[in-house]
């Protein structure tokens, strides 16, 4: 009896050990069998559930679109999407989920904060982050010893070129000469931006005459908002997320300020609308990632395919997720496998890749080089307003 169960048990590791080598993404072709797993780490609930939903619409017409084509390297890509519930905690507990799923590289999260939590858990697994709305400088480069992150990327601009960009508007357009900060003071995204906006503003010869601070559990804004009004600026600029800015907005509108508001892409939702009342959004501009009205084929071609399947326009979250599924993909076909490791270093190889949100490449810290919009509201429907290439 002996000798037959010790034949068995062989053949049982050896099926065990064969199994484990095929189950791994794998170092020569990668992904489970014909598949390929891309993670979705997004804000699918919660607070910032708009930018979520329409980054992972975005990814999954990019992921169909790729299949019915042949896919990347003769398999199929699989868009596994879960959701981190606009939370920093869920968003760590998420990306663990992913990669015990097996999957190639993560895209997402949308915002700053929900990125930051899963980096550590993507750097020590080896597997690629790639937010396509993560816009703090600091999610590629460690602030503390300008270290470039070798595992995470984005395909949004930074809010350095953000906040930059919105100042050399505020001046070169809209001619303003003073102009008074409102910024979250717990959010980074509002304060990276609030800092690059200051910085450019003051060097093309504006003056910051007044600064403002909240959080973003706040509701009224009203004597913070009076306040500013007897400062008279020619601009305010409110760098945060559309619940905040929409609701800043239209008590602003109340108390009679109608000087023009400036913002980031964060007031990129039909929700901003919702709250703030479509007139009261005349005025008001924010810096962007791409603008569904710009005139440029390839950008309306995107957006007949995405309004046939979704039945609405494309956002910006929309477009940088369409964006972030086909420069994986790209960097999967570049490196001809689909091991996580050469993923990444296909990514950082990245040059003139033709994106929905502008031909970018990929500098030596991970970020794309790439234009910028701006956006105007016009009771409450985005108007292309002008596209800013960067000096760099």
């Amino acid at each position: 009896m002996k000798k037959p169960l010790s034949v068995v048990t062989a053949l049982l590791l050896g099926g065990a050990l064969l199994s484990a080598c095929g189950s791994g993404s794998g170092t020569a072709g990668g992904g489970s069998g014909d598949t390929i797993k891309l993670g979705a780490n997004l804000e699918l609930s919660g607070q910032v559930s708009a930018y979520g939903s329409s980054a992972r619409d975005g990814m999954q017409l990019a992921v169909d679109e790729i299949n019915q084509t042949g896919g990347v390297l003769g398999k199929q890509l699989q868009l596994i999407a879960l959701d981190n519930q606009s939370d920093t905690t869920q968003s760590t507990t998420i990306a663990q989920k992913l990669i015990e799923q097996k999957v190639v590289a993560i895209l997402g999260p949308a915002t700053t904060g929900n990125t930051m939590a899963e980096l550590n858990v993507a750097t020590d697994a080896k597997i690629p982050i790639v937010t396509p709305t993560g816009t703090a400088a600091k999610i590629t480069v460690d602030e503390s010893t300008g270290k470039v992150n070798d595992f995470a990327f984005r395909t949004c601009f930074i809010d350095p070129f953000q906040g930059t960009v919105g100042a050399d508007f505020a001046i070169k357009d809209l001619k303003a000469k003073t102009a008074v900060l409102y910024v979250a003071n717990d959010s980074d995204y509002a304060k990276g931006l609030a800092d690059a906006f200051k910085k450019e503003f003051e060097k093309q010869g504006g003056k910051i005459i007044g600064s403002e601070s909240y959080t973003s559990t706040d509701s009224d804004f009203r004597t913070t908002l009076t306040r500013i009004k007897g400062l008279n600026p020619d601009l305010l600029y409110v760098p945060n997320y559309y619940q905040d800015v929409g609701k800043i907005i239209k008590q602003a509108r109340e108390l009679g300020m109608n000087q023009p508001i400036l913002g980031g892409d964060g007031y990129d939702s039909d929700t901003l609308v919702q709250i703030a009342g479509a007139q009261n959004t005349n005025h008001v501009f924010f810096t962007n990632h791409y603008s569904s009205d710009d005139p440029d084929p390839r950008i309306q071609d995107f957006v007949k395919k995405f309004q046939a399947k979704y039945n609405r326009k494309p956002d910006g979250f929309a477009a940088l997720g369409y964006d972030t599924v086909r420069l994986v993909a790209d960097a999967i076909k570049r490196a001809g496998s689909a091991d996580p490791v050469k993923i990444k270093d296909a990514l950082a190889q990245t040059k003139s890749f033709d994106a929905i949100t502008g031909t970018m490449s990929i500098d030596r810290y991970h970020n794309p080089v790439k234009a910028a919009v701006v956006i105007e509201m016009k009771d409450g429907k985005q108007v292309f307003r002008t596209k800013i290439q960067p000096t760099t």
